[in-house]
């Protein structure tokens, strides 16, 4: 393995989480196209799990593999917790408060966009996405590599 900074080889990770299983294979399809390293969750609590943010689960397996997330990507509207309420959680956690956050959605309402870029999301996409709105991605993860010391490896 590479540098410390790097992961399988400088691939950037998404976590792309959507309850609906179509939209999720789509949007894993479109990001492994672009040479994204994809996890997907089917909701906000799996989500959380595999961030090891949820107080009953055992450690982190980001810790136990070498898979760091560079940015998460959600549905707003999914059953248990919207996608916006994942950000709110995710954001809370030192640990993952830098992590930019994609909210997509097939809704275009106004207000649900500012609130949540007010709150955090880097970017608010609407459904479905095309491979240009993969190649934003990119972007957000370049804008926070300084945040970070060097953790993201962009094969640059």
């Amino acid at each position: 393995m590479g540098s410390s900074s790097c992961l399988d080889g400088g691939q950037l990770h998404v976590l792309a989480v959507d309850d609906n299983v179509i939209e999720r294979k789509f949007i894993e399809a479109l990001l492994k196209n672009s040479s994204y390293k994809v996890t997907t969750a089917e909701n906000g609590r799996s989500a959380l799990e595999y961030l090891g943010l949820l107080g009953e689960t055992k450690p982190s397996p980001m810790r136990t593999n070498d898979a760091k997330v560079n940015l998460i990507i959600t549905d707003y509207s999914m059953p248990g917790m919207t996608g916006y309420e994942l950000m709110k959680k995710v954001k809370e956690s030192s640990n993952f408060k830098e992590i930019p956050f994609v909210i997509m959605s097939s809704e275009n309402i106004p207000t649900r966009i500012e609130k949540c870029l007010e709150d955090g999301a880097q970017e608010f996409m609407l459904k479905p996405l095309q491979q240009s709105d993969v190649k934003k991605l990119k972007y957000h993860m370049q804008k926070i590599d300084s945040h970070l010391h060097g953790r993201l490896c962009l094969g640059l």
